[in-house]
């Protein structure tokens, strides 16, 4: 058995594009608009290729989709969660849950799906601003 991809639903396609591409830096490896379905799909990976995510996007959809946090999460592998942390933050993201630890944080994509980050290897030496910082919202 090989797992292929996680389907979450997005409101806004351009928006979600935007979190996962842009600030992420997830790829889109394939997409399909689906016309007698009035849906789109849209596959993101990692540049290694990796597990995809599916974004599902319905045209006729108007109001954000309930229990985000009934998915759970997708989480992700940092080479430095602070540095990761950091350019979020530059792009506009709120990390909700910092990376006190030197090894977690959490974010949310335009859908309000939560994104873990987890610091590849051993967590890093904990270190300010993230120390002081407090949680915020739900992740």
């Amino acid at each position: 058995m090989k797992f292929l991809h996680s389907m979450i639903r997005v409101l806004d396609l351009e928006k979600s594009l935007d979190f996962f591409c842009n600030k992420l830096g997830l790829i889109e490896v394939h997409r399909k608009e689906v016309e007698a379905g009035r849906f789109t799909l849209v596959f993101l990976a990692t540049a290694k290729g990796e597990a995809e995510i599916e974004l599902t996007y319905n045209w006729d959809e108007k109001e954000a989709y309930p229990g985000g946090l009934n998915f759970g999460h997708l989480a992700f592998s940092v080479k430095n969660i602070y540095e990761t942390c950091q350019q979020l933050q530059e792009l506009g993201v709120d990390i909700l849950r910092p990376p006190r630890d030197g090894y977690m944080a959490f974010v949310r994509s335009p859908d309000q799906i939560s994104i873990e980050l987890l610091q590849e290897g051993e967590a890093l030496e904990p270190q300010e601003p993230w120390i002081s910082m407090k949680n915020s919202g739900a992740w």
